[in-house]
């Protein structure tokens, strides 16, 4: 943490997390609003396989990632959490460089919460019972309602803070003491990441993991099971009569 007097701009945001904040929002976003539509199930599940390679560079990326993107300097326990949001409602609150303790928070949760519901989903799509299906959505809809704590609570400390720290996710900027600064961008790492995600979607397009022709008859493996159920449960009715 920093005081106001002793800020200037400096670099905090690597390319790479950068881009991955972007594009897990970009997904998820997706993902969501193509949930209930049968033509776009390919992308759905498409977008949400991306998410899980995501979470997986960002797990990675916060053990080796430059200064601010590890979890070590962000994570800290409840005592560490209450001790911040105790100082914003007094006269002596200091300003974070990076995450502060509360939005970590909110980091860890849709970290896990990715890997809930795209697990949970994979599960259902191969056969998982409908109870995953309730718990699938369910795990969504908590992400949504995490997400926009997160983004209320961005708006609030940017207020706090004077300066726009959506802007910072963009340009990787944010005011802090010179010592606080990262030394480079890392964007090399960015266009990899970048190029990955790219040609997984072009492959996802060549090989669609659903048949998005089918449009709205298409449900998933567990439709088609229960209509050969049912129609084979119609099958013996006949024969009985």
């Amino acid at each position: 943490m920093t005081t106001l007097e002793s800020k200037t701009k400096i670099l905090v945001w690597d390319a790479p997390t950068r881009l991955f904040h972007w594009l897990l929002a970009a997904c998820f976003s997706g993902a969501y609003l193509t949930a209930e539509s049968d033509r776009l199930m390919a992308i759905h599940l498409t977008l949400g396989y991306t998410m899980v390679g995501l979470v997986a560079f960002r797990v990675v990326w916060g053990v080796i990632g430059t200064r601010h993107a590890r979890f070590t300097s962000f994570l800290r326990g409840p005592a560490a959490v209450a001790r911040y949001v105790s100082q914003h409602f007094s006269a002596q609150a200091e300003h974070s460089v990076g995450h502060n303790p509360l939005g970590a928070v909110s980091i860890v949760l849709m970290l896990l919460m990715t890997l809930a519901i795209v697990v949970s989903g994979w599960v259902y799509d191969t056969g998982g019972s409908h109870l995953l299906k309730e718990f699938h959505e369910g795990a969504a809809a908590f992400m949504l309602a995490v997400v926009g704590v997160h983004v209320a609570g961005v708006m609030f400390a940017s207020l706090l803070q004077r300066e726009n720290l959506v802007r910072s996710m963009f340009n990787g900027y944010q005011r802090g003491r010179v010592e606080q600064a990262i030394r480079w961008t890392w964007w090399p790492v960015a266009v990899v990441m970048l190029a990955a995600v790219l040609g997984f979607w072009f492959l996802q397009w060549q090989n669609p993991p659903v048949d998005t022709m089918a449009g709205d008859n298409f449900q998933n493996q567990n439709f088609y099971e229960n209509l050969g159920k049912n129609a084979g449960h119609r099958n013996n009715e006949d024969e009985d009569d």
